[in-house]
């Protein structure tokens, strides 16, 4: 009975480092994906996304789904122009339930003049022992 407590604080912190550990593995997995996106890393793409991926862009300016996202990305690494310069994000949270996460932060996305910063708030699904990306909406912040 003594050692119950030891088992139960071990049970906490060893549950407490995966949870964390998880959640800076999909902060790096978010991090690669604006990589992929900077960079039209088409095969990346193609594994990280869901089949029923859908992309809200700004004020719903746009609504892609992954047939959209990977047609840009193979025309841009087929030689179409892009302006995009750079992708950085920062300030990820990861709130996580069951075989979901959401990542929100926000992403400087410089394709001058002046870059422009987005919130997003993305949807990850565990699938297969594989983070799949379900959902991103972007919202472009108001400069001040």
């Amino acid at each position: 009975m003594k050692s119950l407590p030891l088992l139960l604080t071990f049970l906490f912190i060893t549950f407490s480092s995966l949870a964390q550990t998880t959640q800076q593995q999909l902060v790096d997995l978010d991090k690669s994906w604006e990589r992929a996106l900077l960079n039209s890393e088409v095969e990346f793409l193609d594994q990280l996304l869901a089949d029923e991926f859908i992309w809200v862009h700004n004020h719903a300016s746009l609504i892609d789904g992954k047939p959209e996202v990977l047609s840009r990305a193979k025309k841009i690494r087929g030689g179409q122009p892009d302006d995009t310069r750079n992708r950085s994000s920062r300030d990820q949270q990861v709130v996580l339930l069951g075989q979901t996460a959401v990542v929100s932060g926000f992403t400087l996305v410089d394709r001058g003049p002046q870059p422009t910063t987005y919130h997003f708030m993305r949807t990850y699904v565990l699938v297969d022992g594989y983070w799949k990306l379900l959902a991103n909406h972007t919202m472009a912040i108001p400069k001040a």
